[in-house]
């Protein structure tokens, strides 16, 4: 085993001996050994080689936007001798995956959020492995092997285009861009932004939402999702948009204009006005795969934190930053934050595993409003810990903030699941109050039998059912 993964009593222990106790049953030898794997293919290649890929891509906006990192495909050929590989499809809805469950791969996907290469090395990078979900789940034959097969070999790259900068896009209903038939074609006219993937040279295809029956009176059968050529006449990538002053390059998120784009009727998927559906079954396990990244993300905020309060060159005020109390309580609060947010995740997982993500919606949606926030926090503390290293280039905690910061954003944002949740709890509000006056009115029958005058619990002096004159 490398130094770098020596096991120790206060040091390292193997991804599969922390796996949480009430996840354990469900995670098999194959995927725990799988998840060693990860983790040390994660720590002692993918983070090593995060610097070299950054340094490959270069510098200005054109070389960024059109570079494809060597190490990145010598990452790739690595992954694939050790069997990481497409893990991200779990095996109680797909054939074309490893045969890991959403649980088991979640667990691995902590790993891959800790490193800037190590999803795509494994070929377990967004915004291609929801695409691929909605190929491999929606697509007929022919658009699964003329895009799913080279999507799932790694030849090519893909981009996801649904949000639009003139409507409010947390409302999926209101999408705007016009898909109308024409013959033997759709015609597509309008405009998106955040395109996941669109500046990646390697994009090959676009899944794009819009409407094809905007007059529908059911408003969730107005939308239809379409595959659209990335070279396909009409298409103008306007500009590549940045997240606080990061460009996400080389795949980066676009604004694109479609004039007039003529796109074969073959391309339509499920067909017109299942976009809704398609999109709300494609969201679901990308939000998982988000919210174990943000995990990894926060775990590796968290080591640098506590690098930072153990390093003996840097002592504010003579002592070194662990000997100040309210670092040991961040710290603490951090690793409390961590783990509950973890087990949230991983909960969330087995439900999906033991239907889908429809039936997991109330878990799915505590989980994408609570675990961006606690990886916010702890990126933060350990940002406050380096002081102006912690907001500069010399640490990835700034990028790491940026791009955390997003995740209250994309999948919906957080007051849309927080709307949800509480629409749903309060469903249950007046049966709750039927059970809590059933309650008191057996308490006021138990009083009486045993002798005791029933009284208004609000106001000791006052019988029960006496009306207050206050």
């Amino acid at each position: 085993m490398s130094e770098l993964l020596v096991n120790s009593q206060h040091g390292h222990l193997s991804a599969s001996q922390r796996i949480p106790a009430i996840a354990r049953p469900f995670v098999s030898e194959r995927a725990a050994k799988a998840l060693d794997l990860v983790e040390k293919f994660v720590e002692e290649e993918c983070i090593p080689a995060d610097a070299v890929y950054l340094r490959q891509i270069g510098q200005t906006t054109q070389e960024r936007f059109s570079a494809h990192p060597p190490v990145l495909e010598d990452l790739k050929k690595r992954a694939r001798e050790l069997g990481l590989w497409n893990m991200f499809l779990p095996k109680n809805h797909f054939k074309e995956g490893a045969g890991f469950s959403n649980l088991e791969y979640g667990l691995m996907a902590e790993y891959l959020g800790k490193s800037v290469t190590a999803s795509e090395a494994t070929n377990c990078a967004a915004p291609d492995t929801g695409n691929m979900e909605v190929l491999a789940k929606y697509g007929n034959e022919e658009q699964k092997r003329r895009w799913l097969d080279p999507l799932l070999e790694g030849k090519i790259r893909s981009a996801f285009l649904m949000t639009e900068p003139q409507v409010a896009s947390s409302d999926a209903t209101n999408i705007e861009l016009s898909i109308k038939r024409d013959g033997d074609h759709y015609v597509l006219n309008g405009q998106k932004w955040w395109s996941s993937g669109v500046g990646d040279p390697r994009c090959e295809i676009y899944i794009v939402l819009g409407k094809t029956d905007p007059n529908n009176a059911n408003k969730y059968k107005q939308q239809s999702v379409i595959l659209v050529p990335h070279n396909t006449p009409g298409i103008t990538v306007e500009r590549m948009l940045s997240v606080m002053g990061y460009d996400d390059a080389p795949h980066g998120h676009g604004h694109v204009i479609f004039n007039n784009v003529r796109v074969p009727a073959a391309n339509m998927v499920l067909g017109e006005g299942r976009g809704f559906e398609i999109i709300q079954g494609r969201l679901g396990p990308g939000r998982i795969h988000h919210a174990m990244r943000s995990i990894g993300a926060a775990e590796k905020a968290l080591e640098w934190f506590l690098a930072r309060l153990n390093d003996p060159r840097k002592k504010p005020f003579g002592e070194m930053l662990h000997k100040h109390g309210i670092m040991l309580e961040r710290v603490a609060r951090s690793r409390i934050e961590i783990d509950a947010a973890r087990l949230a995740v991983l909960n969330a997982a087995i439900k999906i595993d033991e239907s889908d993500a429809k039936g997991a919606l109330k878990e799915i949606a505590e989980v994408k409003v609570l675990v961006p926030a606690v990886n916010l926090k702890v990126i933060d503390w350990a940002i406050q810990a380096y002081g102006g290293a912690g907001v500069s280039q010399e640490t990835p905690l700034a990028s790491m903030y940026g791009s955390g910061r997003t995740m209250r954003i994309v999948d919906g944002p957080d007051e849309v699941h927080l709307l949800q949740l509480g629409r749903n709890e309060n469903k249950r509000g007046l049966a709750h109050k039927a059970r809590l006056e059933a309650q008191k009115k057996k308490g006021e029958e138990l009083c009486r039998k045993y002798g005791l005058e029933p009284v208004d619990p609000l106001y000791l002096g006052r019988k029960s059912g006496e009306s207050s004159k206050l």
